[in-house]
């Protein structure tokens, strides 16, 4: 597809998850300069048992732009891995509609985990130039665990946060994805497929973060209210 390049090869959540994981994404630092538009990694597993999933981040990425529009805006880059060791990075969006005409033309297929590719690419991006954040979504995990902590520590040392919602009870992934989380300086929430109202709210908490930093994240709480207002108190 034009504009993307191939990535080197080198049940629902309770309230004290969603309140875990907010207050950790409120604690996290984000250095900005207020002349720099914030830039965020979204990446997804794209295996053939995600495809309802896709679906549903084709309909929720929406609310990351417009939640963020008046922070300055917001990059957004796809990565995703599907297939026989296919990995591959969009170029960075700064509208909706662009995005989603990327991942319209994603179709999922069958394969093994690559998180470990898209942990080494966002910490080559922000190498290059800076990254806020990185979200990743997906439910399972097939892949060295020490491997990928040690590439999350790389990016908690470049100041990239991972935010990783984890879907299923895969306790492997849990376990992983948590420890990415933890050593990249992010946090880890799980979520149900069939709770896409959550999922949005959570992704647009994030974004706001990425483009505005704490203070805007605060902002975006008292708001918007519902789960994301858990923050507030946090953030005085």
């Amino acid at each position: 597809m034009t504009g993307e390049r191939k990535v080197p090869t080198t049940g629902g959540s309770n309230e004290s998850d969603i309140q875990d994981f907010l207050n950790k994404v409120a604690s996290t630092p984000n250095v900005r300069r207020p002349d720099e538009v914030g830039r965020l990694i979204f990446a997804m597993d794209a295996t053939a048992s995600r495809e309802p999933q896709w679906d549903s981040a084709m309909h929720v990425q929406a609310e990351m732009f417009q939640e963020t529009a008046a922070l300055g805006g917001l990059q957004i880059q796809l990565v995703y891995y599907r297939g026989f060791g296919e990995c591959k990075a969009s170029a960075w969006y700064g509208d909706s509609e662009a995005l989603l005409r990327r991942m319209t033309g994603v179709h999922c297929l069958a394969g093994r985990t690559q998180i470990a590719k898209v942990l080494r690419h966002a910490r080559d991006e922000a190498k290059k130039g800076r990254v806020n954040a990185l979200v990743f979504v997906g439910d399972s995990m097939e892949e060295d665990i020490d491997r990928l902590g040690e590439i999350a520590g790389e990016l908690g040392l470049l100041g990239v946060p991972c935010f990783l919602f984890h879907e299923g009870d895969d306790p492997t992934a849990r376990r992983a994805f948590e420890q990415v989380a933890k050593l990249s300086g992010g946090a880890c929430c799980r979520f149900d497929a069939n709770s896409a109202q959550q999922l949005r709210e959570l992704l647009a908490a994030v974004a706001v973060f990425a483009a505005g930093g704490r203070r805007a994240l605060s902002d975006y709480s008292q708001k918007r209210g519902g789960m994301v207002k858990q923050l507030t108190h946090r953030m005085k």
